[in-house]
């Protein structure tokens, strides 16, 4: 770095020309990259930076990998569009993550469900000051209900006020892209969209859009969405279609409800829905139930093949005391199940592990789960169908 090297010519580069490819699972669920232009990073830093009022006194954590949407969108580029200061942490771990919420006292912590139980169950978190937080916002997966209230109540304990607040977004439109207004709350939802960009429920399969309180697929226009899915134009006409208005809207493959103030409460991807025998069951539902059994540390629920059901709803279930497992206590999260649940939602079926497969950005990786069920049922010679 002492040495000398010449300049750099400057690169010509417009406003609408790509600038990132992001790698993303995408909305249809296969590998695919992910075509960002500056107009998209620039407009989406601006808007979550007016959010959050990310100001010179502002600062952000960032926990979050930036070779991903959220770590680089929101961690980064929205941190320094406003003129803030982003605290690097290379490699996560919630020692790490308490002792510079001691030392550096962040205005802003964000990141996934995983990150903040982890740091739920550390000592040194539990013990931090934490009057220095303005916010604390968890995206890219659902948030169950006791993280965030254990969350909270650690945060009132320390000195804090900050409500963990959830958000949604996708890497098709470089990360979040509607949370919840720092100056309201309202219980399960994600909030509005950020400014400049429109955001509406369409009744699936359709560019009808579904009256408030109806489910539907959630649809967003404006200018932080992707510019198209890299050399894939099939998958990217798929998933950007113009509607009967002329605008061309991003097909989310998420599903949700709009009330009539326009606050969004997601309910699932897509492709995460479970069709047993007949009737749709929602994982996000069932995972919430069992997180409140005294006995779970983490959980995720997914549809095996049947050929009776269709599907069958399975839960993998990690304890917080690995010695309670066996046939008695799967028996007594099942009867739990039964109790908040509708039938055809309970889990026929739950399986103990040490651990959950995990993506890189920490989010439970449940597609690996369906992949080692359906390989375990062909081995059998039970399942001859092809991968989603």
């Amino acid at each position: 770095m002492k040495g000398a090297y010449p300049e750099a010519s400057k690169a010509p580069m417009d406003t609408d020309e790509m600038a990132v490819i992001l790698y993303s699972g995408g909305t249809t669920g296969t590998p695919k990259g992910i075509m960002l232009s500056n107009r998209n990073f620039i407009s989406e830093g601006m808007q979550v930076a007016a959010w959050g009022d990310l100001g010179s006194g502002g600062s952000m954590l960032a926990i979050l990998p930036i070779f991903h949407g959220f770590g680089l969108g929101v961690c980064i580029n929205a941190v320094f569009m406003g003129g803030g200061k982003s605290i690097l942490v290379p490699q996560f771990t919630p020692e790490t993550v308490a002792k510079l919420i001691k030392t550096k006292k962040p205005t802003f912590v964000v990141g996934v469900p995983t990150l903040f139980d982890a740091l739920n169950r550390n000592p040194l978190f539990q013990k931090a000051d934490l009057s220095c937080l303005k916010g604390a916002f968890s995206g890219a997966d659902q948030l169950p209900r006791t993280v965030k209230e254990k969350f909270e109540q650690i945060v009132r304990r320390q000195g804090g006020t900050v409500q963990l607040r959830e958000g949604y977004g996708l890497t098709e439109a470089v990360t979040g892209i509607m949370a919840m207004p720092m100056t309201e709350y309202r219980e399960g939802s994600v909030g509005i969209v950020f400014p400049d960009m429109l955001v509406k429920i369409v009744k699936q399969g359709t560019m009808e859009e579904a009256p408030a309180g109806e489910i539907g697929e959630i649809c967003l226009q404006g200018p932080a969405v992707m510019l198209g899915y890299l050399e894939m134009p099939e998958e990217t006409a798929e998933t950007l279609k113009t509607h009967p208005d002329g605008k061309v809207w991003l097909h989310t493959g998420d599903l949700a409800t709009m009330d009539e103030d326009g606050f969004v409460y997601f309910k699932l991807r897509l492709k995460r829905m479970i069709k047993s025998s007949g009737m749709n069951v929602y994982p996000a539902q069932v995972e919430d139930v069992l997180y409140q059994h005294e006995a779970v540390m983490k959980c995720c629920v997914i549809g095996v093949p049947d050929e009776v059901q269709v599907e069958r709803v399975k839960a993998f279930v990690v304890l917080k005391d690995p010695g309670r497992e066996g046939p008695e206590m799967e028996q007594e999260l099942i009867r739990h199940s039964r109790e908040h649940l509708i039938k055809w939602s309970c889990p026929r079926e739950i399986e103990f592990r040490k651990a959950l497969p995990m993506t890189l950005v920490g989010k439970v990786a449940f597609s690996c789960l369906e992949e080692e069920e359906k390989a375990r049922l062909r081995a059998a010679g039970l399942y001859a169908g092809e991968c989603k």
